[in-house]
C-alpha cells in the first residue's frame, strides 16, 4: 500500500527541488527517501528507480520551460521574440539550476517525442518564421540558437564570465543583438 501523501507528482516535484538545492547529479531515490524520512522501498510504488525519477524531473523541467517560453513569446516577433525566448532559458537556469540541468538529460526517442521538448522546437521555429529562413537553414538556426543559449547560460552559471568586464547582462544583450543580426542576414551556403 502506498504511503499516505506520497504520489509520483509529489516525488517528482520534491526531486526537482532537491536538484535545485544539491545538483541534478545528486538526485537519487535514496536521497529523496531521506528527504521524506521514509524507507527507499516505499518510493518504488511511485517511481521505478533513480533513472525513472531523473527522467520525470527532466520532463517536468521541459514542461515548465515550454510553458514559460510560450507565454513570453506570445504576440512578439523578430528580436523581441528572440530575446524573450533566450531570457526564459537564462532566467530558468538561474532560478532552477538543477532542473535546467535535468532538461538536458538525454531521453529515449519515444519519451523525447512525447515530451515538451517538441514544443521548444516549435516555438523556436515560430520565431524563425519572422526571419524568413527556409529548410535546411531553419534547422541550422534552431540548432544555433539552442547552442548559443545553452552555451552562454552554462558558462555564466559556471562562473566563466565573472573574471572580467563588461558585466554578463551587457554581454547577454549584445549576444542577442548579434544573433538577431545573423538571423536577418543569414549567409548563403558556400559553393
Amino acid at each position: 500500500m502506498a504511503r499516505a501523501g506520497l504520489s509520483t507528482e509529489r516525488l517528482t516535484t520534491a526531486g526537482a527541488e532537491l536538484a535545485d538545492e544539491v545538483g541534478f547529479d545528486q538526485v537519487t531515490v535514496s536521497a529523496l527517501a531521506r528527504r521524506f524520512d521514509v524507507k527507499v522501498a516505499s518510493l518504488y510504488s511511485h517511481v521505478r528507480g533513480s533513472q525513472d525519477l531523473r527522467t520525470r524531473i527532466a520532463l517536468l523541467a521541459l514542461e515548465e520551460m515550454a510553458d514559460l517560453a510560450g507565454e513570453a513569446v506570445a504576440g512578439r516577433a523578430g528580436r523581441e521574440a528572440l530575446a524573450a525566448l533566450g531570457n526564459v532559458y537564462r532566467d530558468y537556469a538561474r532560478e532552477h539550476p538543477g532542473r535546467y540541468t535535468a532538461a538536458q538529460l538525454r531521453l529515449d526517442p519515444e519519451t523525447a517525442a512525447a515530451s515538451a521538448g517538441a514544443r521548444h522546437a516549435r516555438l523556436t521555429r515560430a520565431i524563425l518564421r519572422g526571419y524568413a529562413l527556409e529548410e535546411p537553414d531553419q534547422t541550422h538556426a534552431v540548432r544555433l540558437l539552442g547552442s548559443a543559449f545553452h552555451g552562454y547560460v552554462s558558462l555564466e552559471l559556471g562562473g566563466g564570465f565573472s573574471h572580467s568586464a563588461p558585466d554578463t547582462d551587457t554581454t547577454w544583450l549584445r549576444t542577442l543583438d548579434a544573433l538577431d543580426a545573423l538571423l536577418r542576414n543569414w549567409p548563403a551556403p558556400a559553393p
